[in-house]
């Protein structure tokens, strides 16, 4: 039994490591995929350990505390990924009066990263279907892109057909309450309906983050993403909810 169940953590650590890579390939500029590596560490310690027999070596109030921190980070865990999958699909099918796209990784060619022709996919879609809306693209300029993701995203939208008058340009921002609060300023109208454009794995948080900016009157529109790297993002979203809610930005 004890070979089996280290063979079960052993695959688990060659398994988070390979993910890692993959994470890695995609060259997203985030640095994330390194939790993976250490997951996969992690984990393989704790096969050499059951291996060993250092676990029934413990003392039994160490087996329980390590347990409970276990299964408390487990719950906390499964809590924010269903927050999370609460906005999985949201969608507005009504006119309102802004749309505000958020930002993500430009190439070095100027197009959008995949993550990023999703949003902005999204958003064409309900700016075709409701011409009177206005449309707020979001985010600065990282040190790994070209130029700002604003502006290219502005430039895919107007080759698609989008008219210029209807985009305005949010060309600054660093993070996601950043984007709230920088598009904010080019909204004339405080009490406008507005549909924050994202992926579905960080709608949640960012209307979260758009309330607490003060827009009052928001909807979230979910706009696809990769199966594949699903797991990294919502992993990697469950650190930013924690982020924000203990640095009061939602």
């Amino acid at each position: 039994m004890k070979n089996i169940v280290a063979s079960i953590f052993l695959i688990l650590a060659i398994a988070s490591i390979g993910y890692g890579f993959t994470i890695k390939l995609i060259n997203s500029g985030s640095s994330f995929y390194v939790t993976w590596f250490l997951i996969g560490i992690v984990l393989l310690l704790v096969a050499v350990g059951v291996y060993a027999g250092v676990w029934g070596k413990m003392p039994a109030i160490a087996r329980r505390i390590v347990i409970g921190v276990i299964a408390l980070l487990a719950v906390g865990f499964v809590s924010i990924q269903a927050l999370i999958m609460t906005e999985f699909n949201a969608h507005v099918d009504k006119d309102i009066d802004y749309i505000i796209v958020l930002g993500a990784k430009v190439r070095p060619d100027g197009s959008p990263s995949a993550v990023l022709k999703y949003r902005l996919d999204a958003a064409y879609d309900y700016l075709v279907e409701h011409p009177r809306t206005q449309c707020v693209v979001s985010g600065g300029q990282g040190s790994n892109e070209p130029m700002p993701e604003a502006d290219a995203m502005a430039d895919y939208l107007r080759e698609r057909g989008i008219d210029e008058e209807r985009i305005l340009i949010e060309n600054t921002s660093e993070t996601t309450a950043e984007n709230m609060d920088f598009s904010r300023e080019l909204i004339a109208n405080p009490s406008a309906e507005i549909g924050i454009v994202t992926n579905n794995f960080h709608v949640y948080r960012a209307v979260k983050i758009a309330r607490k900016a003060g827009l009052e009157h928001v909807y979230g529109i979910a706009a696809h993403s990769d199966t594949w790297y699903l797991p990294n993002n919502m992993f990697r979203e469950t650190f930013g909810i924690l982020k924000n809610v203990v640095s009061g930005k939602m």
